[in-house]
């Protein structure tokens, strides 16, 4: 991941593109169509809340009615 290590309550683009298994453009892409998690700008990163992230992952996994309908 990034030099901010795991300790870190934040996540860059590239550490959350990681995370999800998918490209920083695809994150890019959640982020300007308002679907991905909560995130800000600093400076010209954008960071992500863990927290936030695990969350909005959280509601994916809610949201999903495959999922839910193949674990009952």
């Amino acid at each position: 991941m990034s030099e901010q290590g795991n300790d870190s309550p934040f996540l860059k683009t590239k550490d959350l593109a990681v995370l999800l298994k998918t490209t920083t453009n695809a994150v890019h892409i959640l982020r300007h169509r308002g679907r991905g998690p909560k995130g800000f700008r600093r400076g010209r990163n954008v960071l992500y809340r863990r927290t936030d992230v695990e969350a909005w992952l959280q509601a994916q996994e809610d949201a999903d009615v495959l999922g839910q309908r193949a674990a009952a």
